[in-house]
């Protein structure tokens, strides 16, 4: 009997131990399994994307759009945000190069002061696209923007239309360091030249915020008096030139242009106050900015590019064409289109 208690111990002991080691054995299963998710979660195209701001109304539209035309493609998109500050936002590329990412688009502070970091994620072998402002003097894989140029020449075309027998244009800009700002006005001003219309003043706007237009304007009344029309970098910037203009009842009567479709600014192109605005198609360039991210990730090139030249470099360019709008044509491009809707455009008109 004392054998046999033995016999039953040890079968005990025994069958501990063979559970023991089959428990052993589906651990380990398991530790070389996570390694293999690991490296799927690591093929997973990483795109990080580094913003100037949120200030102005499009931009966070551009970040929802691309955000999830990426995600539809399989890529994961890590966004910065830089509230206008460059020193920031070159902390914020940095930063993006140390997580490894396979490219990284980048809406610059400022055009003329991210060289060094953006040679630093080109020599760490990660791809670079300037979304919307090219950034000047480093090689990039990719610029995509809407052609400025010729969203200056549309302002000079609304202008010119306005002032037949020619007048006084004053200018109000965003700052010399959005590289766009340069190609706008270089469109505007090979477009009214021969029109007998004379740029008298132009100043610009630091920070693209609008009440930099109205403090302006406040501070400067015997140009502000003086001006026929208004050309204006954006619609942010005219808007507060409207107001200007409106607390002088000059508004509705004198020509002030924009560009960016904003939502008020299409109200007041129906009201009457705004001449016009440009449409730029932020669900195509933020769509076609993401799939093309996503092909050079994969090694691939982009279809329809042309060159620019950014100073120092030949960069593959990929132009997005620009819409006119003004009250003939608002109907069809921006409510048919569906960029906003018919009674938020016509709330006030109506």
């Amino acid at each position: 009997m004392k054998d046999f208690l033995k016999r039953i111990k040890w079968m005990a002991i025994l069958y501990a131990v063979a559970a023991m080691l089959l428990t052993g054995c589906g651990s380990g299963s398991e530790d070389k399994e996570e390694p293999q998710d690991k490296v799927e979660a690591g093929d997973e195209i990483q795109i990080g994307i580094a913003f100037d701001s949120f200030l102005i109304e499009r931009w966070e539209r551009d970040r929802d759009i691309f955000v999830s035309r990426a995600r539809d493609l399989g890529a994961a998109v890590n966004v910065q945000n830089a509230n206008g500050d460059v020193q920031k936002q070159k902390e914020q590329i940095k930063y993006l190069i140390d997580k490894d990412m396979d490219v990284i688009v980048v809406i610059a502070v400022d055009s003329f002061s991210l060289k060094k970091e953006i040679q630093e994620a080109e020599d760490a072998g990660i791809k670079v696209v300037a979304y919307d402002r090219l950034i000047n003097d480093v090689p990039l894989d990719l610029y995509i923007s809407f052609d400025n140029e010729m969203v200056g020449r549309f302002m000079a075309d609304a202008i010119i239309d306005k002032l037949p027998s020619g007048g006084r244009v004053m200018k109000i800009n965003g700052p010399t360091k959005d590289n766009n700002v340069l190609l706008v006005n270089k469109g505007f001003d090979d477009e009214i030249r021969g029109h007998g219309i004379n740029i008298f003043d132009t100043y610009y706007a630091d920070e693209w915020k609008g009440e930099e237009a109205f403090n302006y304007l406040s501070e400067n009344p015997e140009k502000a008096d003086r001006a026929d029309a208004v050309m204006c970098g954006n619609d942010s910037l005219a808007g507060q030139a409207v107001k200007y203009y409106s607390e002088k009842r000059r508004a509705g009567s004198i020509p002030i242009v924009g560009q960016d479709a904003d939502l008020d600014a299409c109200q007041r192109v129906v009201e009457g106050t705004q001449t016009m605005t440009v449409y730029k198609s932020i669900d195509q360039l933020a769509q076609k900015a993401a799939e093309s991210a996503v092909s050079l990730a994969k090694g691939n090139s982009v279809a329809g590019i042309t060159q620019v030249e950014n100073g120092s470099h030949e960069v593959p360019y990929l132009s997005i064409p620009p819409i006119m709008v003004t009250k003939d044509n608002i109907d069809s491009v921006i409510i048919d289109g569906g960029f906003h809707l018919r009674e938020d455009v016509y709330l006030n008109a109506d």
